[in-house]
């Protein structure tokens, strides 16, 4: 005991000396042992008894080229530990709980009573830097001496201090390397970082998690005295709670960087004018999350832009506060791309966040997301998809799927009769190609089914194929092929939709031509066939024979038919269009070159066109 607290007094004494610039030496130590039996230290160049050494002549003399010299003003090449890696360290495994009590012991005497250290930092260190003492520990061979010859390597090998400073903030040992401040070695010599970390652990942050501010805003820790103080104290003028801003700046760290973040200021007035309380964010943050205010003022601005009113965005918020904060907006805009892309209205894409609000949470956009390119990458028409997403939201977005090309040739079916069974059940879709696992009975239905549907879709083709070679195709031939994979349907369905075409008054041969320059003809129902050509008949009052110079006509879409149209019968009451035009003249040209050659042949032109575009719409 006794010669414990000598040890401590001349740790003492040595830290005075440090102040003074006096060089110390540390003593001659074997690679292998911490047992220092007898050391030489100078004071200047001459050899100087030590109270705890038996005889200064059994000391060896020291080579002065090996002697390393160090003080508190500069930094020195001496005693710098660095990690090992764990997996190595077997020693540190079978060192027990006391020894390892011990090491935190001297470390925690070197750190407050040789370097002076406040009481609380020099404790948390050493009770937080499990990685740096078993480094420590590792060049301990006995239990028997861990006070002691730690004691003394501490006394005599100053450390980077920094190294157990950072990992007592909850940053790992790989993460230091890049941490660490050159040519110093000793936290005092950082008085500003110190003062700023003080501040961060006065205000209530925990120590473990100043790491990761460090880490992520390490401009924040060379603040001059009271900024960082009076840049926390201005987050609670915003109206937020002391712990709100701990919250905040735990997760976001950057928000301490420079002045207040507007756009974050900005989306609390938002939040207030929506009714939710300015501290609602602070249960929904997560440390391991990066959060992009702009982006999701962003957000918040284009949900007003699309018409949500404050009280459905608000419900929207409060019931799901990921549809805000995850990925801090982006999949919104992702999500409603693709809604619009599919010809979904923008009031409609607001009615279908209204009813589904989970579908921004979790992987239910990106379930979605992959239903849809499922649908698409069959050859299923957009509008089909959408009608699909708008009535089977929950049943897309819960589940992920297999790609295409897999559930084919598992079911040995053609893309045309997967799109057909899909269209006439879209539960389906997530009972043939979910990735989620069947029970055996389940699986045994699934299968079943499955080789019911390939049996029926084997019957198809036979009945497609049928169909083509009364067309004139040639069995087994490059055009039967292709064919195939252009028409849709069963092989009933085509020929009633041919037949439409004949009771039309239109010649046998004449169709079969028809149809071999655009297959598409046959994949309209025969409902959509009659509509087209009694408008082109009997309103429009074009030949029957005029579809047959243009096939394509009954493929275009009943509304684009309908715009181009009456504006061409509008210019013709305006004495502006010729009589007579060819449909595909007003049909197959793009929306620009319309304009520039039939809505612009009168002035009063571009005002009809865009009422006309508003009445479609």
């Amino acid at each position: 005991m006794i010669v414990r607290q000598i040890l401590r007094s001349i740790t003492c004494i040595s830290r005075m000396n440090l102040q003074f610039h006096c060089s110390w030496v540390s003593p001659v130590v074997s690679e292998n042992s911490l047992n220092f039996g007898r050391v030489r230290f100078l004071c200047g160049s001459r050899p100087t008894h030590c109270p705890w050494v038996s005889s200064v002549d059994s000391l060896n003399l020291v080579n002065l080229q090996k002697i390393r010299f160090f003080c508190n003003s500069r930094p020195v090449n001496a005693g710098k530990i660095s990690f090992p890696d764990p997996s190595c360290s077997t020693i540190v495994n079978r060192i027990s709980r006391v020894a390892r009590t011990e090491a935190q012991d001297a470390l925690f005497d070197y750190l407050h009573c040789t370097r002076n250290l406040h009481f609380t930092d020099a404790e948390h260190i050493s009770k937080n830097s499990p990685a740096f003492l078993q480094n420590l520990l590792s060049k301990v061979e006995s239990e028997q001496e861990v006070s002691r010859s730690l004691s003394r390597f501490l006394r005599y090998n100053p450390i980077n201090e920094f190294e157990p400073f950072f990992e007592s903030l909850g940053l790992s040992p790989s993460e230091l390397p890049s941490l660490l401040p050159r040519n110093l070695i000793f936290l005092s010599d950082d008085d500003i970082m110190l003062e700023n970390y003080h501040v961060l652990c006065n205000y209530g942050i925990p120590r473990t998690k100043i790491g990761k501010i460090y880490k992520e805003a390490r401009e924040i820790f060379a603040y001059d005295y009271g900024i960082l103080a009076s840049k926390l104290q201005a987050y609670e003028e915003l109206g937020l709670s002391k712990a709100t801003v701990i919250k905040l700046v735990i997760c976001c760290p950057s928000l301490l960087i420079g002045n207040v973040n507007k756009e974050f200021a900005q989306i609390l007035e938002k939040l207030k004018h929506l009714g939710i309380e300015q501290d609602w964010i602070r249960s929904y943050l997560l440390d391991n999350s990066i959060y992009n205010w702009k982006r999701m003022l962003n957000m918040i601005c284009f949900l007003e832009e699309m018409g949500c009113c404050e009280k459905d965005m608000g419900r929207l918020f409060k019931m799901h506060p990921g549809f805000l904060l995850e990925d801090s907006g982006k999949k919104i805009y992702m999500l409603v791309a693709l809604l619009l892309k599919l010809g979904l209205k923008m009031s409609e894409v607001l009615v279908l966040f209204l009813q589904y609000p989970q579908i921004l949470g979790g992987n239910f956009a990106k379930n979605l997301w992959g239903a849809v390119h499922f649908m698409a990458e069959i050859g299923m028409e957009t509008q089909d998809i959408a009608k699909i997403v708008s009535m089977q939201t929950l049943l897309l977005g819960s589940c992920s799927l297999k790609k295409p090309s897999t559930i084919l040739k598992k079911l040995d079916m053609s893309k045309d009769r997967l799109c057909e069974i899909i269209k006439d059940d879209p539960r389906k879709l997530s009972s043939l190609a979910s990735k989620s696992k069947l029970s055996s009975n389940e699986h045994a239905a699934s299968m079943g089914r499955l080789h019911k549907l390939a049996a029926e879709d084997r019957k198809i083709l036979l009945e497609k194929t049928s169909f083509l070679l009364r067309l004139g195709y040639v069995e087994n031939s490059d055009e039967m092929m292709k064919a195939l994979k252009k028409f849709r349907g069963k092989g009933d369905q085509l020929q009633e939709r041919f037949d439409c075409l004949l009771n039309a008054g239109l010649d046998y041969h004449v169709v079969s031509n028809m149809v071999k320059v655009a297959p598409a003809v046959l994949n309209q129902t025969k409902d959509v066939i009659e509509k087209k050509i009694d408008y082109l008949v009997n309103h429009l009052g074009y030949p029957l024979k005029s579809v047959v110079a243009f096939p394509s006509y009954l493929c275009y879409d009943i509304e684009r038919i309908n715009l181009r149209f009456s504006m061409y019968l509008w210019l013709r009451r305006k004495g502006a269009a010729k009589r007579r035009v060819a449909l595909s003249t007003i049909l197959a040209c793009s929306d620009a070159r319309f304009v520039r050659y039939f809505v612009n042949l009168h002035p009063e032109g571009s005002a009809e066109w865009e009422s006309q575009i508003t009445l479609d719409s």
